[in-house]
């Protein structure tokens, strides 16, 4: 029986290997191709990969915001792959600009990049960059943008959305809430360090060196004290600050004046009924003034009984 089943097992080979397509071989052989193709591709796009994260932390290691020209933009942010997110600054801080905004902006910028580059959760997820207005040109044309500051952040994949541009105008550029913002984008929680500053402490203690030479000096007469027009001003120079929004930008930072990069247009209002500039508090302030001053006048006309001209100009 053994010799027998042999031949017949060999009868059916032949017939299997009789009845292969003979063209399956050339496409099992292009198959086979695309498949080591594929591979080559993977591998170079993980190489080209780590060339970019490389080189992203030998810059990161010499300053914590590097400058971006349009092909480092290009090559760096706009081009795949990417494996992590990027924060960028559109600026314009050249002299001839004259943008004090910018100038503010970026110290604030400054403190935040700072603050991740030295923190114990530094990694290279997140990168901080800043691409200036005479540097990229080109940049600022691709992204139609015309105006500046501006922050925005490009994930490690896909493009930025509208939420991935900070709302500069209604929050303000300081270094906590833009630390917020970025939280909120990358799941990266970085905490602001600000270097030490004495101003404050030397400003309140030249304050209270004055006062308290003033009443040595005048200690024997400390009847100005009880005067009520010394502390109506007082009283009238806190409700000024206070109702002309100067608290909301202690809290906010809001920039002094926006100026156009483009047309040199400078905005002194904000355009929105949810922010301001610090000059839109300072015009504020001098109106209300202006009409307290107006008020107290006509009162002291109506009330006095001095000379007619007088009180007419009055």
């Amino acid at each position: 029986m053994g010799a027998r089943g042999a031949p017949s097992r060999r009868r059916l080979a032949g017939r299997r290997l009789r009845y292969l397509p003979t063209g399956s071989f050339p496409f099992l052989l292009l198959l086979l191709l695309l498949c080591i193709q594929l591979g080559g591709g993977q591998k170079k796009k993980e190489n080209l990969l780590a060339e970019k994260v490389e080189q992203l932390m030998e810059w990161s290691s010499r300053r914590s915001i590097f400058r971006m020209n349009g092909d480092k933009f290009r090559k760096f942010i706009k081009a795949p792959p990417r494996n992590y997110s990027m924060i960028v600054m559109f600026t314009a801080l050249q002299p001839q600009r004259q943008c004090s905004v910018c100038r503010q902006a970026n110290e604030e910028y400054q403190i935040l990049a700072n603050s991740w580059r030295y923190s114990s959760a530094f990694c290279n997820k997140l990168f901080f960059s800043m691409v200036d207005y005479d540097e990229g040109t080109d940049v600022f044309q691709q992204l139609n943008m015309n105006s500046a500051p501006t922050f925005m952040h490009f994930p490690p994949k896909g493009r930025p959305k509208r939420a991935d541009t900070f709302d500069l105008q209604r929050i303000g550029f300081a270094a906590e809430q833009l630390a917020k913002w970025i939280a909120d984008r990358t799941d990266v929680h970085i905490r602001v360090f600000r270097p030490p500053n004495y101003s404050g402490t030397i400003a309140l203690a030249l304050l209270v060196s004055l006062v308290g030479g003033l009443l040595y000096l005048r200690r024997n007469n400390l009847e100005f004290i009880y005067n009520k027009t010394g502390w109506a001003m007082v009283s009238l120079c806190i409700v000024f600050a206070m109702t002309s929004g100067q608290m909301w930008n202690h809290i906010r930072g809001p920039p002094y004046a926006h100026k156009n990069p483009h047309n040199g247009q400078v905005s002194y209002i904000h355009g929105s009924s949810q922010a301001q500039f610090v000059a839109e508090s300072h015009i504020i302030l001098v109106l209300n003034a202006a009409i307290t001053m107006g008020m107290v006048l006509l009162n002291e006309a109506a009330t006095s009984k001095g000379d007619v001209g007088k009180r007419r100009t009055f």
